[in-house]
Parts: structure tokens; sequence; C-alpha cells
């Protein structure tokens, strides 16, 4: 596992908040899709045959570019050495050391820079001024 001190994950920031942004759009494209889509929002479509029915839970195969671009979004920024833990709020964790013990440096997305930290079995909730 990757450790970051602040300047470090800080550098990242610029780097990954774009990627984050694009993240929300694609996940916000596909969620439109989905409703634009929904048999129960539109009793005059006819809906896609499915293999699993009408209530299935899986995506009909023209959504699958937006699901794979999703996930090679969240792929990309957890490539950096970075934690995702909130796709809504932009939440990411960066591993780090303070005083010896195991930290997570705190970022969420519209900060301008990493200020908080918190332990590693604490959340977003227990967070830390550095």
């Amino acid at each position: 596992m990757k450790l970051f001190s602040p300047e470090k994950a800080n550098a990242l920031i610029p780097k990954i908040e774009p990627l984050i942004e694009d993240l929300w759009a694609k996940r916000r494209e596909l969620a439109i899709k989905l409703l634009e889509n929904d048999p129960a929002l539109s009793p005059l479509h006819s809906p896609e045959p499915r293999l699993a029915g009408l209530r299935s839970p899986f995506v009909p195969k023209k959504f699958s570019h937006l699901k794979a671009e999703i996930v090679r979004l969240l792929h990309r920024i957890e490539s950096f050495g970075c934690i995702l833990k909130d796709i809504d709020l932009g939440l990411l964790d960066f591993p780090g050391l303070r005083d010896g013990e195991q930290i997570y440096l705190c970022w969420k997305a519209g900060e301008p820079s990493i200020e908080h930290w918190h332990r590693v079995d604490e959340t977003f909730a227990d967070r830390k001024k550095l």
C-alpha cells in the first residue's frame, strides 16, 4: 500500500478532481437513461426483451458502455493509491502515517486541499484538522 504525505496527496488533487466530476456526469447520464427506459414509468413503452424478465436487476446491454466507463473511472481514480469512500460526496482517503500510526488523509470534492485526517477505524464524521 502506498503511503502519502499531505503534500504528495495534495499534488494529486488537480488530477483526481476532474475524474470525480466525469464520474458524476457518467452516473447522472446512466441514471437518466435508466429512468427514460423504465417500463414502469412509461406504460406505452414496449420494453426491450430481457433474459431475466421486466423486474430484472440487469441493465440492458445498450447501457453497458456507460457502466464500463464508470468502472474505468473508478479504477483510474484508485490507481493513484487513494481509496474512494463515497462517490456522491467525492470522498477520498489517502493512506498515510501520523506519529507512526497508519491514518487516512481525508479529502472531499470541492475542498481546496487536504486539511483533515482520521484513523483507519474511523469515518468521515471523525475527521480532525491536520
